[in-house]
């Protein structure tokens, strides 16, 4: 087929692509996040890592807008911006460190911590001594350190809110919020960086159909669930995405 030339792919790709994406936009609809793990876990079998993190800058910007009228009003602004601050050091100290530790070594590591982590809270481990200021810049460090090195620094923040039990709501719109101003940056850097082309363009332009759909259904999965039942939802996504990360990291060695 002649318009398969504009996406240099298979029709067979084409559909894995959106089913995965479709899968990832229900994630983030109920989460508030996830949904970049979950495209680069099913992209990463068809595409190279610089032809996926375009796609995935877009449509996380896109699908942040969309989440908008479910979660603006249940976004903690304090929080998110503490973390920014946190992000904007730790950035930088990740990229650096890229040049002294090998980031599949430390992507095993911190997804054997996201594993070990989420199993504690699981069986009920919680700390609100943490949530202060001090805290949320801390874990912004770490999660930008983390970003720069291993592109996982979403999930200590994901952490961070179960530990200190904050409503599932508030954790929901503060991560979303969180990560569509952080991608909107790394979309700019890219972009100017030349990696975006127009073969990402026309890759990413059908997908966008499919993320309003993804986070409806997200979203109404979330409204009827519990607090209980959304925070194992988390916990076991959590840990499914550190098992395909450490799956990922081992067979790259």
């Amino acid at each position: 087929m002649d318009f398969l030339y504009y996406f240099q792919l298979s029709l067979v790709e084409i559909y894995f692509i959106i089913f995965t994406v479709f899968i990832a936009s229900i994630i983030r609809g109920f989460n508030g996040f996830g949904f970049s793990a979950t495209c680069i876990s099913g992209f990463s079998f068809i595409l190279p890592a610089i032809e996926i993190v375009p796609i995935i800058l877009i449509l996380e910007v896109i699908i942040s807008i969309f989440m908008v009228p479910y979660i603006w009003n249940k976004i903690d602004w304090n929080f998110v911006l503490k973390l920014l601050i946190g992000i904007t050091i730790g950035s930088p100290f990740g990229l650096y460190l890229l040049t002294y530790l090998s980031p599949k070594t430390t992507h095993l590591y911190v997804c054997l911590l996201i594993i070990f982590f989420s199993i504690l809270l699981m069986r009920g481990y919680s700390n609100q001594n943490i949530n202060n200021n001090y805290g949320k810049f801390f874990i912004g460090i770490i999660s930008g350190t983390l970003n720069g090195l291993t592109t996982l620094g979403g999930m200590p923040v994901a952490l961070f809110l179960l530990t200190t039990s904050i409503q599932p709501s508030v954790i929901r719109g503060s991560l979303a919020a969180l990560f569509f101003l952080t991608d909107i940056y790394a979309f700019v850097l890219s972009f100017l960086a030349g990696i975006v082309d127009i073969t990402t363009i026309y890759r990413t332009f059908p997908l966008v159909i499919i993320l309003p759909i993804g986070v409806y259904i997200g979203d109404k999965f979330f409204v009827k669930s519990k607090e209980e039942t959304y925070r194992k939802v988390v916990f076991y996504f959590l840990i499914f995405i550190s098992i395909v990360g450490m799956f990922r990291a081992i067979t790259n060695f």
